[in-house]
């Protein structure tokens, strides 16, 4: 199908970019949100941003692209000794309550009926029961509270938005400044270009179905343990 409208937040990164373009190649209208139009540890700015959205027409889908590894200067904790209070904090401030944010300001803009979609980036590092190598604390952290967030968030949209979707994609290890220190352990093959990603990503969305919502998906379609 065809979204009407779409709003994606973190325009400006390399698959919210690509998935803007994705969106207008298929034919859908898109408002491309980014710093510093859109902070989300600002709910402020998030809220400015709804309101501003709004005017343009009905929303059915939002899609929230943004996020970080770590904050600016440091990297992902390899052990316990690195953990920093006040990064960790900034971590799950971006990436876990964000989003929530945003569905809190841009979810009453979806349709009561009919088809629409909530859909902030998920990472499968953020699954408790695939991790075996450890270490990256507050992204780990951060990634597994936005899972348990949407899948929250789904159950309560459901009942005023029965065909709505809310689910954590995950787009894979992507080309892209976030990831770029990481791409030597990516098994051949596995890596991909922004646009591969938002063609899957969006493929992906467009099979999934309101039995669906609350889920943790990655772009091939298939389920991430919780």
């Amino acid at each position: 199908m065809t979204w009407q409208r779409a709003v994606v937040i973190g325009a400006s990164g390399g698959i919210g970019g690509a998935l803007c373009a994705e969106l207008s190649a298929r034919g859908t209208a898109n408002v491309p949100l980014s710093r510093p139009q859109v902070d989300l540890t600002d709910e402020a700015s998030i809220a400015r941003a709804a309101a501003e959205a709004v005017k343009g027409g009905p929303v059915d889908l939002v899609i929230v692209a943004s996020g970080i590894l770590a904050p600016v200067g440091r990297g992902p904790e390899k052990a316990l000794r690195d953990l920093d209070p006040a990064a960790m904090a900034e971590v799950l401030a971006t990436n876990a309550t964000g989003p929530l944010i945003v569905a809190k300001h841009f979810v009453p803009l979806l349709p009561r009926k009919g088809r629409s979609a909530f859909v902030a980036l998920g990472a499968r590092v953020g699954s408790i029961g695939d991790n075996r190598l450890g270490g990256w604390y507050s992204y780990r952290a951060s990634k597994a509270a936005l899972v348990m967030g949407i899948r929250t968030l789904a159950i309560e949209v459901a009942r005023s938005r029965p065909e709505a979707i809310c689910v954590a994609l995950h787009p894979g290890t992507v080309v892209t400044r976030l990831s770029a220190d990481f791409h030597s352990g990516v098994p051949e093959g596995t890596l991909l270009a922004p646009e591969q990603s938002a063609v899957r990503l969006l493929d992906t969305l467009e099979r999934l179905g309101p039995d669906d919502s609350g889920s943790h998906i990655a772009w091939d379609g298939k389920a991430i343990l919780p």
